[in-house]
């Protein structure tokens, strides 16, 4: 896989996580990194944009709370994250997890205890969430009548 998008993969698994499920795969693995905070973990507020039909013209949904966090590791590699809430101790796990993803030495564990488990839970939740939308689902249609 490209660099690029299994950075991509693991930062929006990282950042649409639970907290509570992310401490729970992190704790086990007993990792201690050495890092320096360039940026403290701080909350601000973004705007939400979306398209109608998704291919339509660009609106303003509305806004939310996000924090953000970059952390240095000892070696210089940086890590960084941006979460929805205002969760800072989650902000910077997963900057440090970002940077630990980029070490060769610990990305492969990371990826297998951390990653690939959130990633299948997120799955989970989007597929249910599918099929309880999809059960309350109404077609519609016009009956016609003739040419009078």
């Amino acid at each position: 896989m490209d660099p690029i998008k299994a950075r991509q993969r693991w930062l929006s698994v990282l950042a649409h996580c639970q907290p509570a499920q992310l401490l729970a795969h992190w704790q086990p693995l007993n990792l201690h990194p050495h890092y320096e905070q360039l940026r403290v973990p701080e909350t601000g507020l973004t705007r939400l944009q979306a398209r109608m039909g998704g291919t339509g013209r660009r609106f303003i949904v509305g806004d939310t709370t996000v924090t953000r966090a970059v952390v240095r590791l000892d070696d210089g590699i940086c890590g960084y994250s941006y979460v929805i809430g205002r969760n800072k101790a989650h902000a910077e796990l997963c900057a440090v997890l970002d940077a630990l993803l980029q070490q060769s030495s610990s990305a492969e564990r990371i990826q297998q205890q951390i990653i690939a488990p959130l990633a299948a839970a997120r799955q989970e939740l989007l597929t249910q969430r599918a099929r309880e939308i999809a059960s309350s689902r109404v077609d519609f249609f016009t009956l016609v009548r003739g040419d009078n």
